[in-house]
């Protein structure tokens, strides 16, 4: 459903695909001359979603995979430059909580960069633990989220 002309979906064609991958390597990875685009084993498993502008621009992604018969786990969220702090992110993490409930799962679970806390604590996740360092000076933490059943 589009808002505005800003629509979440699903990459469906192989251009979409490229755009999706493009935009998670450039925030994710390539400030860090990781080289890309950043791909996951489990990829291929999980549910993706993109959020769109009405001319085409990827303006955010993300994905959701099932850890276990009760848990899901989101990854690789990710807005583009000069998006962010417009809804983007919301918008899209609502999104994937809507598919965790459809598989269905009842916990989800994420790996927030320190940044990246407050924001996911203003969707009601809650911090739970301090994990890893990625690329020696992105702090990440557990965070977790019980949904409603």
């Amino acid at each position: 459903m589009a808002l505005n002309g800003i629509e979440v979906r699903t990459p469906l064609t192989e251009e979409e695909w490229t755009r999706y991958y493009d935009l998670r390597w450039r925030i994710l990875r390539q400030p860090w001359q990781q080289t890309g685009p950043d791909r996951d084993p489990t990829d291929d498993m999980a549910i993706h979603r993109m959020v769109c502008s009405a001319d085409g621009d990827v303006l955010a992604v993300g994905r959701l995979h099932r850890v276990d018969a009760d848990t899901g786990q989101i990854r690789f969220m990710a807005v583009a430059e000069g998006r962010q702090r417009q809804g983007h992110g919301s918008r899209l993490l609502v999104a994937l909580e809507q598919a965790a409930r459809e598989l269905p799962v009842r916990t989800l679970i994420l790996q927030a960069r320190e940044a990246a806390v407050p924001f996911y604590q203003h969707h009601g996740y809650r911090q739970v633990e301090k994990t890893f360092l990625l690329f020696g000076e992105i702090q990440h933490y557990l965070m977790q989220k019980d949904l409603p059943t």
